[in-house]
C-alpha cells in the first residue's frame, strides 16, 4: 500500500509514517494492483492529474474508506483569495489568482455571480450589438457578459460586452465577436401559428440579463475582471475561507484499465470558455455553436414554424475525463462546485461505472456518458443541483452508446431535463427517482428521449420503473419521447404533476414506441401512428399519495444507501437539501 498525506513528502518512501505529499508522487510509484490510501485533507492540484495506459490497475480511496471513521479527501482546482481589502460601504476587494474566474466559493457556499435585469433600457439591436436609453450602461466596468435566457425555450446563451460608449442621452453597448454574429444566426426562428409568439423573431434582441460588473454588486453576490474580484460579504463570511476555481480539468484518465477512485470529492474546477470572444451560444443539453458547420433551418413543427439550428455543435466539456477506458469505477464519491460538466466518459470505452456518488452544485450538466461508450453504469448516485450557471444542461446525457444503464439513481433540482438520452441503443433507465425539473427553462421532461434507440424491440430503449414527478416550468413533459424517437418502450412508470405525462405527437413522428402499464395523473390523448398505449392508468392527482402501485413503483426508485443493501429509498427529495 502506498501512502499519500497534504503533510508528507515527495522524497519519503510513501509509507504509513512517512507518507508522499502528491497524487502524483504516488502515482509514479503504484504498480497495477496497488492501493493508494489518501489522509485527510485538500490535495491542491496546480496542472491535471493524468493517468495513461502505464497507470492502470491501481485503487485511489480515502483512508477508512467505507468505515466511519472514513478521511475527508478533496482533490481541488482552486486557489485561495487572500489579501481582502474593505471599503467602507462593506464591500471587499481581492486580486484573484489564475483567469477571471466565473465562480467564487466562501465556505465552501457558492456565491452568486451580480447580474442585472436589460428590460427597462430600450435596447435596440444594431450591427455591432445594442444601443440603450440613457447613460447607466456607460457606468458599467469590469467583464460584463450578456445572457439570453429562453430565446428557445430550451436555451440560454452567453456573449461578453466589449466596449461601452455613449452621450448623454444613449449608450453604445458593442458586443464580443464572433460570439455576437454566432447569436445572431444561432437564434433566429419563424413561428407561424396563430398566437403569442408568431412570427419572425431574432433572440439575439432581447437579452434578458447582465451580469458580472462591480456596479452590479449586492449583498451575497461577486463581480470578478481586471485581476481582481469584488464581492460584498454576508453577515457570517469569512473571506479567510474564500476559493476561487482555476484549473479545468481535474483529472483526465486516458486509455486506461480497472482504474477505481474510492471516497473521493472532486471539487473547485474552472471552464472558461464563456468568458472568450465565442462567447456561450447554447443550443441544447451542453450542446452549443462554436461557429463550425453551417446553421440550417428545421421545421419546429410541421406546419407551424421554423427553428435555426447549428449543423455541429461543441460541448461544454468535463473537469473529470476518463477517456477511451475500460473499467473505471467511482464510488462513494462527490463531484461539487465545478466550472463545467462534472464527470464526462469520452471515446470507446467499456464497463465503466459511477456508484453511490453525488453530483452536486455544477455551472454545467452532471454526468456525461459519450459517443462510443459500451455498457458503462451509473447507478445509486444523488445528482441535483447542477445547471447553476449553463441552464440548459442535464442532469445525466447518455449520446451515442450502447448498452448503458442508468439505474436507482436520484434526480433533482435541475433547471431543464432531468435524465437527457439522445440516439443510440439499448439504453436503459431503470427505477430512477426524477423530481422537481425544469425548474427555470421550458421545453423539456423529467426523463426526455429523442432519436432512434436501436433497429428493434431486443436492442431498444428501456424506460421501466421510474418515478417522474413536479416537472416545473410551463410545456413540460414528465416522459419526453421526441425528434423521432424509435424502438422505446416505456413500462411501469409513475409520472405526475407535469404539464403533460407524455409528448405522443412530435416531429419528426415516433416510431415503435410503447407505452404500457404506466400510471399518470393525465390522459395523454390518442396515440397516433407508430405509438402503442396499452394498459396504462390515469388516476386523479390526489389518488397517488394512496395508490399501491404508485407505492411499489415509488418504493424500488432511487439510491440504495450502499451496494448490499437493498432497501430503497422511500422518498428522495430529502437527499436533494
Amino acid at each position: 500500500m502506498i501512502f499519500v498525506d497534504p503533510s508528507g513528502d515527495d522524497s519519503g518512501p510513501g509509507t504509513a509514517d512517512r507518507p508522499f505529499a502528491t497524487l502524483e508522487r504516488a502515482r509514479d510509484a503504484a504498480a497495477p494492483g496497488s492501493v493508494v490510501e489518501l489522509g485527510a485533507g485538500t490535495y491542491r492540484l496546480t496542472r491535471t492529474f493524468e493517468l495513461t495506459a502505464a497507470h492502470s490497475g491501481v485503487t485511489y480511496r480515502a483512508r477508512g474508506h467505507g468505515t466511519p471513521e472514513q478521511a475527508e479527501v478533496v482533490i481541488s482546482g482552486g486557489r485561495p483569495v487572500t489579501g481582502w481589502i474593505t471599503d467602507g460601504d462593506g464591500t471587499a476587494h481581492a486580486p484573484h489568482p489564475g483567469p477571471t474566474p466565473r465562480q467564487l466559493y466562501v465556505g465552501g457556499r457558492r456565491v452568486e455571480r451580480a447580474a442585472i435585469a436589460l428590460a427597462d433600457l430600450g435596447l435596440r439591436r444594431t450591427a455591432d450589438g445594442y444601443t440603450a436609453d440613457g447613460t447607466a450602461p456607460q457606468a458599467w466596468r469590469g467583464e460584463v457578459e450578456f445572457v439570453y435566457r429562453g430565446v428557445y425555450p430550451w436555451t440560454e446563451g452567453r456573449c461578453p460586452v466589449a466596449a461601452v460608449t455613449g452621450d448623454a442621452r444613449t449608450s453604445a453597448i458593442a458586443m464580443a465577436r464572433p460570439g455576437f454574429d454566432h447569436i445572431v444566426g444561432l437564434y433566429h426562428s419563424v413561428i407561424t401559428w396563430d398566437g403569442p409568439g408568431a412570427g419572425e423573431t431574432y433572440g439575439a434582441d432581447s437579452p434578458t440579463f447582465a451580469e458580472n460588473s462591480p456596479a452590479f454588486v449586492t449583498e451575497g453576490t461577486f463581480a470578478a475582471g481586471g485581476g481582481t474580484v469584488t464581492y460584498r460579504p454576508r453577515p457570517g463570511d469569512d473571506l479567510g475561507d474564500a476559493v476561487a476555481p482555476a484549473l479545468e480539468t481535474l483529472v483526465h484518465a486516458r486509455g486506461v484499465r480497472d482504474v477505481v477512485f474510492q471516497g473521493i470529492t472532486f471539487a473547485d474546477a474552472a471552464w472558461n470558455g464563456p468568458s472568450g470572444p465565442d462567447g456561450f451560444p447554447h443550443y441544447h443539453g451542453n450542446g452549443y455553436y462554436d461557429g463550425g458547420g453551417d446553421l440550417r433551418i428545421v421545421e419546429f413543427a410541421e406546419g407551424q414554424g421554423r427553428v435555426t439550428v447549428p449543423g455541429s455543435s461543441a460541448s461544454i466539456p468535463g473537469n473529470v475525463v476518463v477517456e477511451d477506458s475500460h473499467g473505471v469505477l467511482l464510488e462513494d464519491c462527490r463531484l461539487t462546485r465545478m466550472g463545467g460538466v462534472a464527470l464526462e466518459f469520452r471515446g470507446a470505452g467499456s464497463g465503466n461505472t459511477v456508484r453511490r456518488t453525488e453530483v452536486t452544485g455544477t455551472a454545467g450538466g452532471g454526468v456525461v456518458v459519450g459517443a462510443g461508450a459500451r455498457g458503462h453504469r451509473v447507478e445509486d448516485c444523488r445528482v441535483h443541483r447542477v445547471g447553476r450557471d449553463y441552464r440548459g444542461s442535464p442532469a445525466v446525457l447518455v449520446a451515442g452508446t450502447e448498452d448503458t444503464v442508468l439505474a436507482r439513481n436520484l434526480i433533482a433540482d435541475t433547471p431543464h431535463a432531468g435524465i437527457v438520452v439522445y440516439e443510440g441503443r439499448g439504453t436503459r433507465v431503470l427505477h430512477n427517482l426524477v423530481h422537481d425539473t425544469m425548474g427555470v427553462l421550458a421545453d423539456g421532461g423529467g426523463v426526455y428521449v429523442s432519436g432512434p434507440q436501436g433497429t428493434s424491440r431486443a436492442d431498444g430503449a428501456v424506460i421501466r420503473g421510474n418515478v417522474v414527478r413536479d416537472t416545473l416550468t410551463s410545456y413540460n413533459f414528465g416522459l419526453y419521447t421526441d425528434y423521432g424517437a424509435a424502438w422505446v418502450a416505456v413500462e411501469g412508470n409513475a409520472v405526475y404533476r407535469a404539464d403533460a405525462p407524455v409528448a405522443l405527437a412530435v416531429s419528426p413522428p415516433l416510431e415503435h414506441v410503447v407505452f404500457t402499464g404506466n400510471v399518470w395523473d393525465a390522459d395523454p390523448g390518442p396515440a397516433p401512428e407508430g405509438v402503442v398505449l396499452d394498459g396504462n392508468t390515469v388516476l386523479a392527482p390526489e389518488a397517488f399519495a394512496t395508490d399501491q402501485r404508485v407505492a411499489a413503483i415509488t418504493a424500488a426508485a432511487g439510491p440504495r444507501r450502499a451496494a448490499e443493501d437493498t432497501a430503497p429509498e422511500d422518498d428522495g427529495s430529502r437527499h436533494a437539501g
